[in-house]
């Protein structure tokens, strides 16, 4: 078993990374003073509950936890403010007060939507994090919780850190191959912006990591979450550093909502959004290996690296303009300078952007 601790002060909390871990929950809930008298409000999807919800809801029951349940569809679709309200009423059915717990069963879809309702309940109470997928890794790490406007996504978030991560990889074994893909994505992408030696594991290890291979995974699943927690420790609000773990999001953000959350997974659209960045670093005087890197170790992890045809060119510039990351009229991005290094750009010319959205559909 891996562990990482998130340097937040008073607000800091460990990484758990290992097998086995969703049959010890109950001892770790109690390690982290969770309340044996509230009630816990577990949210997970259809697709995961019929995987691991009893037997989490049976090992802390085991432990003495009173623990409820509430599944939700699978998809981005179910982070909506309709369905943060119905999770409200689920929390108040189930009696949750100020001392519960609010635990994140899933992907990153869950982990957003349990961590915005637990958020808002009550003006915030207690939530866990426990990742089902390999793109949590990244979720699931930061406090960054949120629903999507369908104008936007995650517009309408909060800062609310968990009392810990709980990342069990023998979770991942029932992942079909495209979501394992998808995951990959942000695990490279933590190479990219941080550590260029972790870019050529990742290409050299891409069978292996796409196999599900415990060790390999472990490891890369640790090195991904300490890049994640090295740059929250030192920026938790996004203010300066925090926003170089958006490479390939502006571009990827706004690709989601023109599908409308749906034809593209949330890592497809982001290795998509991480090869425009690529081509934007060019214009920037970056060096040609950072383009060819980039697209050599995204493909090798199953991801695609082109825009499909039919995708508007103005509905994705005008999904640009409704990102957080759109600041007085300026766009801004996250640029490579160099694999393992980034630059945040805060007056890149839109039609620069433009151009190399149109660019995205010639890929090879």
């Amino acid at each position: 078993m891996r562990e990482l601790k998130v340097e937040l002060g008073e607000r800091s909390y460990p990484i758990y990374i290992g097998e086995g871990l969703l049959q010890e929950a109950a001892s770790y809930f109690k390690k982290h003073q969770i309340s044996l008298k509230s009630p816990l409000l577990i949210i997970t999807d259809e697709r995961v509950a019929p995987h691991y919800l009893d037997s989490l809801e049976r090992n802390l029951r085991e432990g003495g936890f009173s623990v409820a349940s509430a599944v939700v569809p699978a998809g981005e679709s179910s982070k909506s403010l309709s369905m943060l309200e119905n999770l409200v009423t689920k929390a108040l059915e189930a009696g949750l007060d100020r001392k519960s717990t609010i635990v994140a069963l899933g992907g990153g879809v869950v982990g957003d939507l349990a961590g915005f309702v637990a958020a808002s309940y009550m003006r915030g109470v207690k939530f866990i994090q426990i990742p089902t997928t390999i793109l949590a890794h990244d979720s699931s790490v930061g406090g960054k919780v949120a629903v999507n406007h369908p104008l936007a996504k995650n517009i309408i978030g909060a800062f609310h850190q968990p009392e810990m991560v709980l990342y069990d990889l023998n979770t991942l074994q029932s992942l079909p191959p495209r979501e394992v893909s998808a995951g990959l994505s942000e695990v490279v992408k933590h190479g990219l912006i941080w550590d260029a030696e972790f870019t050529a594991w990742c290409e050299e290890n891409a069978d292996r990591l796409l196999a599900l291979e415990p060790d390999a995974l472990g490891y890369a699943l640790y090195k991904g979450c300490s890049v994640k927690a090295a740059v929250v420790s030192k920026d938790e609000r996004e203010n300066d550093l925090r926003a170089i773990l958006n490479l390939g999001h502006t571009i990827g953000h706004a690709l989601e909502a023109v599908a409308g959350y749906g034809e593209l997974l949330h890592g497809e659209a982001i290795s998509i959004g991480m090869i425009g960045s690529a081509r934007l670093g060019l214009r920037y005087g970056a060096p040609e290996d950072v383009y060819s890197t980039t697209k050599r170790v995204l493909s090798k992890v199953g991801l695609p690296v082109k825009l499909p045809e039919h995708f508007d060119v103005d509905a994705i510039m005008d999904a640009m303009m409704h990102d957080k990351k759109f600041s007085e009229s300026t766009m801004i991005f996250v640029v490579p300078s160099e694999i393992g290094k980034v630059d945040i750009k805060k007056d890149v010319p839109s039609a620069w952007v433009r151009e190399i959205v149109e660019q995205l559909k010639l890929e090879a």
